[in-house]
């Protein structure tokens, strides 16, 4: 059994567990073609920064679900649901490699340890070498909802029933599992996984942020992001549905119907929270953490503490993606495939630029510290640059 709650200017699908999962998909309701509230009409900006297409490709579209692209070394991989890959050079465009999955994909394309990575809508992932010969098949126990990693000899890659794998990068073979409880009442998102410095963060249904070490499995901490408030299984519901983010001292993450919370990487100690609201995800620099909150609004708050420092709210329905920040600016995506330029300093529009007409759904991808990739829902390829 399923049910739909719509908040204002997204629409988020839940799924209810009754002995056996029933798939919805909570982007297709955020970026697909009747979002929930009309999309805030863009206004004329004056440009304080160029955006610029440096080239672009095509790999297919992405159906009902929101594909990943990976950066490997100076090549661009991306695909859709047929499971065809593309690599493409990240400089120019031109495609230098391309290979069949052999059956329908999900969640994009992972990448580490000289691998591509994909997973499977049966729940297998896919393993296969730069050139695109395959190496070897993992069978998981649910639908693989974002992408695979590799990193010091293990793949971690997460399945739609919330469990964590590792996996050896060599063989595929299961090195350990990690799964705890779930509500019965929770987002169906592609959630994906942050793997740094020896260990995996991630967030679950029910507000909860874990840090694991990507050897063994082992529970470093758990951290209490949110936790669930009201009195029916709809108010209750507050899940990390995005990937952690983290610096030098610190991992973030975000909750729906939640808060933004901030701990210490070693420990989990709790260092400050603050109420906001988002499925879409965040990002952080030296300064800032900038949250996409469930009103479309871009906001920027002191990383040290949470408090607000500017808040861009200009893209009331517009489906806005998680943001990405480059040097001065911050940029975004929305339902219609335009890509906003935020000023990092006060969140102003400081360029826009179009691309395919069809939603940006997965966040922004850093090429490098001027350029970004972003992979729309008809399957458009973009490397756009920041002048």
């Amino acid at each position: 059994m399923t049910r739909l709650f719509l908040t204002t200017g997204i629409g988020i699908v839940f799924a209810l567990f009754a002995g056996c999962q029933t798939v919805y998909n909570a982007y297709d309701s955020m970026f697909g073609s009747r979002p929930a509230q009309k999309p805030a009409e863009l206004v004329p900006l004056q440009p304080t920064a160029a955006l610029k297409i440096l080239w672009q490709g095509s790999v297919g579209g992405s159906g009902r679900g929101v594909y990943f692209p990976a950066v490997a070394g100076n090549v661009v991989y991306a695909g859709g649901v047929s499971g065809q890959v593309t690599g493409f050079d990240a400089g120019s465009g031109r495609v230098v490699v391309q290979f069949d999955a052999g059956q329908r994909v999900s969640g994009g394309v992972g990448s580490g340890s000289g691998l591509v990575l994909l997973g499977a809508s049966k729940g297998e992932v896919l393993a296969f070498d730069r050139a695109g010969k395959p190496l070897w098949k993992s069978q998981l126990s649910g639908e693989i909802l974002a992408p695979p990693e590799a990193q010091d000899g293990t793949v971690v890659v997460r399945s739609g029933d919330g469990r964590i794998f590792g996996l050896d990068v060599a063989t595929g073979k299961r090195k350990w599992i990690y799964q705890r409880s779930t509500p019965t009442l929770s987002v169906r998102m592609p959630a994906g996984l942050l793997v740094r410095r020896g260990a995996v963060f991630g967030g679950f249904p029910g507000g909860r942020l874990v840090a694991l070490a990507l050897a063994t499995g082992n529970v470093g901490w758990e951290g209490v992001v949110a936790l669930p408030r009201g009195t029916t299984e709809l108010e209750r519901v507050a899940d990390i549905t995005s990937v952690p983010v983290m610096d030098e001292r610190q991992v973030c993450a975000v909750a729906f119907q939640g808060r933004v919370a901030c701990f210490d990487l070693t420990n989990g100690a709790p260092l400050w929270a603050r109420d906001v609201s988002s499925i879409a995800g965040l990002a952080m620099d030296a300064r800032y953490v900038y949250v996409t909150d469930d009103k479309n609004a871009v906001l920027a708050l002191d990383k040290t503490n949470g408090s607000s420092f500017w808040r861009q709210d200009k893209l009331a329905g517009r489906s806005v993606s998680a943001p990405l920040v480059l040097g001065r600016y911050v940029a975004v995506g929305d339902l219609e495939g335009y890509v906003h330029l935020l000023s990092r300093e006060d969140g102003s529009f400081a360029a826009r630029i179009a691309t395919d007409g069809s939603a940006i759904s997965a966040p922004p991808v850093a090429l490098d510290l001027t350029s970004f990739l972003v992979q729309t829902r008809n399957g458009g390829v973009f490397a756009i640059s920041v002048q």
